[in-house]
């Protein structure tokens, strides 16, 4: 049976077709691998917090893509690949393909969500360095055209805070025990220590030693039987527990009494919530007490003198004065968990504090393309991307 002239024709004009589509691969590849045609280039990062609830904290990172040649281009076969971390723990990780491109720079935007549980394992990260994180934000644009060739940009901020040092006090601070048959003070705190026990550091607790430096002013002897903490991080209760001491301080005397606190890291995503919607603020107090026996009678003294306060504050991507998540209340009063969008919310309160752990920012490095601010609103079509969310277990 002869093969009908129409089918002979269709076929003819469908190897014409594959003919021209290698032709035309070819002639790309050439005019790529003589300069003609230019391979796009990540030209900066951005990375901001857009919102925050109880289980998720979204992520929105800005790539301006640059386009050396002089029409827009669709670039199916190209892969954009980009990745954030805060000491190695994954904040924001993710990839498109198929993007187009303007002549020019283009930014696109996509939108990420880290599980709050990964906040703990930064935690640890962040005080087993020596209250130091490393931001790095890597990307890495893939083009099919050029055999896969890879171009990559990375930036690396360092964050550092001194949550402890104003701890580390040898002001004398009276103790009073508000109590009609004794007289105040019944003790003095000559000086304070503390330090992050980063021996005892695990997954589950951050252990914190103190030690105060107490004198007993009074003819009499006093035994310090217990002492009890309870730490608060913008009001969610991060630590409480007590141990029993027996120290006795003979009068006009001075002994050091120690306890071992700790933050329950379980807790600390909790606190993240708070402290993204304070635009990363937190007001970090823990509440000491001792129970002293003396003159017969046992009762307990709450150590307001040195009940310790201090501020926290981050600045994760260096842009939270240009994209704020929140207001910088100094209390959260209760806190609640509220719905995600905004990475904000009123607070209110009256935590006030004059001792602030200083987060720095360092100088932001670039290892590729011009930096400088995006030329455009949103990608090809100004429409944030979501690539449906990232990371989601905890390390």
């Amino acid at each position: 049976m002869s093969k009908l002239p129409g089918t002979l024709g269709a076929l003819g004009r469908l190897q014409q077709v594959g003919i021209g589509a290698v032709v035309l691969s070819a002639l790309v590849v050439g005019a790529v691998g003589l300069g003609v045609v230019g391979t796009p280039a990540v030209e900066t990062v951005e990375n901001r917090f857009t919102g925050v609830s109880e289980n998720t904290t979204t992520v929105e990172t800005a790539l301006t893509v640059s386009n050396p040649n002089p029409v827009g281009v669709s670039l199916g076969g190209t892969t954009i690949d980009y990745a954030v971390s805060m000491n190695g723990v994954a904040i924001a990780d993710g990839e498109t393909q198929g993007i187009s491109l303007e002549r020019g720079n283009t930014t696109q935007r996509f939108t990420t969500r880290m599980q709050n549980g990964q906040i703990p394992a930064w935690w640890v990260s962040h005080v087993g360095n020596g209250e130091r994180t490393q931001v790095a934000i890597d990307a890495t644009i893939t083009d099919s055209l050029v055999g896969g060739r890879s171009v990559t940009i990375g930036q690396n901020r360092t964050i550092q805070t001194d949550i402890l040092g104003a701890f580390n006090s040898t002001e004398t601070r009276p103790v009073d025990a508000d109590r009609p048959i004794v007289s105040d003070p019944v003790l003095c705190i000559n000086e304070t220590r503390g330090s992050w026990d980063r021996g005892g550091l695990t997954e589950a607790e951050t252990p914190l030693d103190v030690e105060f430096d107490v004198y007993n002013p009074k003819p009499v002897p006093y035994t310090v039987t217990k002492i009890g903490y309870t730490t608060y991080m913008n009001d969610v209760r991060v630590g409480t527990g007590e141990t029993e001491s027996a120290v006795v301080i003979l009068p006009s005397e001075r002994e050091t009494v120690a306890i071992t606190t700790a933050i329950d890291n379980d807790k600390l995503d909790d606190w993240w919530v708070t402290h993204l919607r304070r635009n990363q603020n937190t007001s970090m107090y823990v509440d000491f007490y001792l129970v002293v026996e003396g003159g017969g009678e046992q009762f307990r003294i709450d150590l307001d003198a040195i009940d310790y306060e201090t501020a926290i504050e981050t600045d994760i991507f260096g842009n939270k004065d240009q994209y704020p998540t929140g207001g910088t209340a100094e209390s959260d009063g209760n806190r609640t968990a509220g719905g995600e969008g905004e990475a904000g919310g009123s607070e209110s309160g009256d935590g006030t504090s004059d001792r602030t752990a200083t987060a720095s920012d360092e100088t932001q490095t670039d290892d590729g393309g011009s930096g400088g601010t995006p030329t455009d609103d949103g990608g090809s079509d100004g429409t944030p991307t979501d690539d449906g969310g990232l990371l989601g277990e905890t390390l």
